[in-house]
């Protein structure tokens, strides 16, 4: 059966003090014997200690908890964009046109815990969420390996949720998506790092996100409608640059996100006949019209888990405040 870690401070303690771990049995946490301090660390050393954690040994209560984030902000954060045909459409755009993954990364600095605030900078007007499934990994990859689709359990240590927060103001005038993408707080992860069984690993296609703004939903999809799967991923990432236990691979997000594209007619005039900086100047003008983009006190809620409720990766409520 999967095994839901976390990390976590106790409210009483001062916020100096040392985060620990724990295994997660509905409201309470089993603690972990161990001291690590990054995510790295926690896999290379406490995954069969964390498997073996039983129920009975869950004595310290949620409600005494600061949940932070699974994944340390030394880890690696890297991500896939438009890796959802339905995504990829509703941007304006056709998916015959990324026969590639598309990779980029954002700055561990903005990883933040499942319930934090979300900053939204003074100056970014049009910000918005990208509910997202997140890998973990179990072990160094160094060199190029060529993953199994069958063989995930061999690389991954588990599963966490991703909100990849993004200041589409920045992100798309500027062409920069780290700098769109990298703010701190930017980066909500968790609340679990769901470590998985060998077996259960061919479950993650039916795991279903979603993700709602103060209760209307915004997004709902399967995991498994990826056009670029995880083995894949794995497979070329290593063959370009080395990865390391604990880092993060964002998988990209589904249709649902406030920035889309304006349609056909608009799409047409703004290739043929404005300016870039016009066109954006457009996008801008109209995005601030738009509901849908985050406000101050918006609250988003995110989820991902199976249907039938194996797998569960808990709950991400996250607030947006102004800086």
């Amino acid at each position: 059966m999967a095994t839901s870690v976390v990390r976590f401070q106790h409210k009483a303690a001062p916020t100096s003090s040392a985060p620990q771990w724990g295994v997660l049995f509905d409201r309470r946490i089993a603690v972990l014997p161990i001291q690590a301090a990054t995510t790295g660390e926690f896999v290379r050393q406490a995954l069969p200690m964390a498997r073996a954690t039983t129920r009975d040994q869950a004595t310290l209560s949620l409600d005494d908890v600061k949940l932070l984030s699974p994944v340390t902000s030394n880890q690696q954060f890297i991500c896939q964009g438009v890796n959802y045909e339905s995504h990829v459409r509703e941007s304006g755009l056709d998916p015959k046109n990324f026969p590639f993954n598309t990779i980029f990364t954002k700055a561990s600095s903005c990883i933040t815990g499942p319930t934090d605030d979300v900053i939204r900078p003074r100056h970014v007007k049009l910000l918005d969420f990208e509910i997202e499934l997140g890998l973990v990994l179990a072990e160094d990859l160094t060199q190029a390996r060529d993953v199994r689709a069958d063989r995930l359990h061999e690389v991954l240590a588990g599963l966490t949720i991703v909100n990849d927060v993004s200041a589409r103001d920045v992100q798309l005038p500027q062409g920069q998506f780290y700098k769109g993408k990298s703010y701190r707080t930017f980066g909500p992860v968790g609340p679990t790092l769901l470590l998985l069984e060998p077996h259960e690993w061919a479950l993650w296609p039916s795991l279903r996100m979603r993700l709602t703004v103060n209760g209307q939903e915004r997004q709902n999809d399967l995991c498994g409608s990826m056009l670029f799967k995880p083995h894949q991923t794995l497979s070329e990432l290593s063959a370009m640059q080395d990865l390391h236990a604990g880092d993060l691979i964002a998988t990209g997000t589904p249709a649902g996100c406030a920035a889309r594209a304006p349609g056909k007619l608009p799409m047409f005039m703004a290739r043929h006949f404005i300016s870039e900086a016009t066109k954006w100047k457009f996008f801008v003008r109209r995005g601030l019209k738009d509901p849908l983009f985050l406000q101050p006190n918006d609250v988003m809620e995110l989820s991902i888990r199976t249907d039938d409720g194996r797998l569960d990766l808990g709950q991400q409520r996250n607030r947006v405040m102004p800086a």
